[in-house]
């Protein structure tokens, strides 16, 4: 059994513009895996490849073991999709529509209980034209979980729903990848990625700049904690003090608030320098970089240079223990 999903070489061009550029990517059997990047990336060409709505200039994409291009109508049999740009019939129901997509595939499933998962069941008999942008999505999201999909491919699968909708997204999907079928899915929304993938790769300007676990990631960034401390008052040249000790990439003060970013270095010592000058520590907190911060470090031009290092020092693709793996 080889991955549910690889690309090899994908690269694609619309006239003079590079939509991917070789781009080299891995699903295992059973992972749930996240295709992050900013807007115009090249995240829905590569699901419309993946679905042969475009045909790719060079390289290949292979899903379930067939070739995208060749295999076409097997693909989409095995496959259940949510599209980014989705229409629904306005005139038909609900439940019509679960029925066609049944129809389609050919399979036993009944229309209502795929509506009660997605949590429209009430609205089955009203007409989708009259359906909310966040029921229009959970709709589409039935019919492609017609049929025990072996692949979920979800386009931007949380647009258009508000934070109880995108959770019972992420809870769908955990079930979905617990019924045994491997799940992609494209995002801008970092929190959904967070919460539930296996591992995430970051597409930019048509080229993935890495591929690894949220965790990862964090460590391949080096990214720093940030420690904020709330003092009594900010003593006279305690900034400066701790803007030497060791691991510490930056200090501010914002009035009686201490904001230091710090690596590998030791919050102890923060800690006695502010007490030693006199001021008195009343509380203090720690938080990761932000996956935003995180997303901004690999997508911004400043850190091609860094990405480029980070890639040549660590090309090590599908290690058996899934750590690090880095691709272009």
């Amino acid at each position: 059994m080889g991955p549910d999903i690889e690309l090899t070489g994908l690269t694609k061009h619309f006239g003079d513009v590079i939509a991917l550029d070789g781009v080299d990517l891995t699903v295992e059997t059973g992972e749930i895996f996240g295709f992050l990047g900013p807007n115009g990336a090249g995240k829905s060409t590569t699901i419309d490849t993946l679905l042969d709505f475009v045909r790719p200039t060079a390289g290949s994409a292979r899903v379930l073991g067939m070739d995208a291009q060749e295999d076409t109508l097997e693909i989409r049999r095995r496959t259940g999709v949510l599209p980014d740009a989705y229409q629904v019939y306005g005139r038909l129901t609900g439940r019509q529509h679960v029925q066609f997509a049944i129809d389609s595939k050919g399979t036993d499933d009944e229309p209502l209980a795929l509506l009660d998962r997605v949590g429209i069941a009430d609205a089955a008999d009203r007409p989708a034209g009259g359906y909310s942008k966040g029921m229009r999505q959970r709709l589409v999201l039935a019919m492609a979980l017609v049929g025990e999909p072996e692949i979920l491919i979800l386009d931007e699968p949380s647009t258009g729903l508000d934070p109880n909708g995108a959770r019972e997204m992420r809870q769908l999907i955990r079930e979905e990848n617990e019924r045994g079928a491997t799940v992609f899915f494209s995002s801008h929304i970092l929190e959904q990625v967070e919460a539930i993938c296996d591992r995430v790769a970051i597409l930019n300007e048509g080229r993935i700049v890495t591929v690894d676990t949220i965790a990862g990631l964090r460590d391949t960034a080096g990214t720093a904690t940030q420690l904020t401390i709330r003092v009594d008052a900010v003593p006279e040249d305690s900034i400066e003090a701790i803007e030497v000790l060791e691991g510490v990439h930056s200090v501010t003060a914002t009035g009686t608030t201490v904001t230091v970013r710090i690596e590998d270095g030791s919050k102890t010592a923060i800690l006695d320098v502010l007490e030693s000058a006199g001021a008195e520590v009343l509380d203090f907190s720690t938080a990761e970089t932000s996956l935003e911060e995180l997303f901004a470090q690999f997508t911004t031009e400043p850190r091609r240079e860094a990405t480029d290092a980070i890639q040549d020092a660590a090309v090590q693709p599908d290690t058996e223990d899934g750590s690090a793996e880095v691709a272009r």
